[in-house]
């Protein structure tokens, strides 16, 4: 090895050290980015469970950073860790996708069914054994304003609606299916207020996705009871 021209002796060291064991850019630390501080959310144990960590219910940065990935890979409004209901409500239905179904609570039929769950607040769409669509959170009614179980068909869409008894509220890709009531997207935080008026609000998205898929006279089965109503 040789240079152009001569170097002090400890410069000239250095120099051929340096082509000899190149710098490698520094490696992130295990869970890089940026420090991850949320403090324990309301949904801590759940989602500590379902993401395979110890489920103590006590936030840790580890814990945190776990969830921020969550977050971050199925695009929530939150993406600081924080174990908020959304995040908890999106792994309920990442952890019912394989079998939504499972336990048979949604009657099979051969034509298509849009199956509401208020157990797990989740929504899919099957026809036969097949998912069409979902399964995905939703918000169903509040105490007093529960949604109606059953048997229902949609009977009128209106893609643009506004409310004519809520402040004029918007009610984007609605399809009503009991006076009323009707599934519809949800501008803004899907679980702002803790419950509907009655309506199945969803996601814009997913809302947008269902318009797509479903029509005038398509079933509708609704059951179960939305966590913190009344029996």
């Amino acid at each position: 090895m040789r240079f152009p021209y001569r170097l002090p002796g400890a410069l000239a060291a250095t120099a051929v050290m340096a082509l000899l064991y190149p710098v490698m850019p520094a490696t992130a630390a295990p869970g890089g980015g940026s420090p991850c501080t949320a403090a324990t959310g309301p949904y801590q144990r759940q989602l500590e469970k379902h993401l395979g960590l110890a489920a103590d219910g006590r936030q840790s940065e580890a814990d945190c950073r776990a969830l921020r990935a969550f977050q971050t890979k199925h695009g929530l409004p939150r993406q600081d860790g924080f174990a908020d209901l959304a995040t908890y409500r999106t792994s309920v239905a990442v952890e019912a996708t394989p079998a939504p179904n499972a336990a048979g609570r949604c009657p099979i039929r051969s034509h298509r069914v849009t199956c509401i769950d208020m157990d797990r607040q989740l929504l899919w769409v099957q026809t036969d054994k097949k998912v069409d669509f979902g399964p995905v959170p939703v918000r169903t009614g509040r105490d007093a304003q529960e949604t109606r179980p059953g048997w229902h068909e949609i009977y009128w869409r209106n893609r643009d609606h506004v409310s004519t008894i809520y402040d004029n509220a918007p009610m984007p890709y609605a399809q009503f299916f009991d006076g009323g009531q009707a599934l519809h997207g949800r501008p803004g935080d899907l679980y702002d207020g803790g419950g509907s008026a009655g309506c199945v609000n969803l996601a814009l998205d997913d809302a947008a996705t269902l318009w797509d898929l479903l029509a005038v006279d398509d079933s509708i089965y609704v059951w179960g009871t939305k966590p913190g109503t009344a029996d």
